[in-house]
């Protein structure tokens, strides 16, 4: 799905090859620092690597336009914007911007499940907790049905126990809907439980891939 050649970006990121597979669930662990999120952020073109090439689907990513580009590669950062208005308007904002169909209540309520997210609609976002806000923007990101989710640290907000809970519902999320999930995680134990390929990488470059 992914191929880096000879990437390199700034004094962050040196990666001389690397693939990450279509349908899979990729984590992306290492120190703070080491690059892992700017490694996320050049999938889909938040930033561009100074040198070398990324191939997404066999075209480079230079060649793709980058607002088709986020509608089927979409990243959430690890601090996801929350919107005032309702859990609803939160949910659906991402349609909005995406110019993608809007759905149904029961629609919104079935991804708030799969979030493991038990509140009303109409409920202010605003004033959830930071787990809660969280959930939404998960659930929002799941509602835009891209072809990738790049997620970055999705489970910062959550204790130990809701993390595996969410994580696990994202996975399965995952394989029953043939997408492609990489996540930066800073768990190697939620990376070594759930993943399919794990990606360590040290000081900017790759230091293992694979289990």
């Amino acid at each position: 799905m992914f191929l880096f050649k000879e990437v390199k970006y700034k004094d962050i990121l040196n990666i001389k090859a690397l693939t990450i597979k279509n349908h899979q669930v990729t984590c992306i662990v290492g120190e703070s620092g080491s690059g892992k999120t700017t490694l996320l952020r050049l999938l889909n073109k938040l930033i561009s690597c100074d040198s070398g090439e990324i191939l997404y689907q066999e075209q480079s990513l230079s060649a793709i336009n980058s607002v088709e580009l986020r509608r089927n590669v979409v990243m959430l950062p690890q601090s996801p914007a929350i919107f005032s208005g309702s859990i609803k308007d939160n949910l659906l904002i991402g349609l909005k911007f995406s110019e993608k169909q809007l759905v149904s209540d029961d629609k919104l309520s079935e991804v708030l499940k799969v979030v493991k997210l038990n509140k009303k609609l109409d409920e202010y976002a605003e004033r959830l907790s930071g787990g809660e806000k969280q959930r939404v923007a998960l659930a929002r990101v799941i509602l835009m049905d891209p072809e990738v989710l790049l997620l970055d640290e999705p489970s910062s907000a959550l204790d130990e126990e809701t993390e595996h809970t969410i994580i696990e519902a994202l996975v399965n999320y995952t394989k029953d809907n043939n997408k492609t999930l990489i996540m930066v995680t800073h768990s190697k134990k939620i990376a070594n439980h759930f993943a399919d390929e794990v990606i360590e990488i040290k000081k900017g470059m790759l230091f293992k891939e694979g289990m």
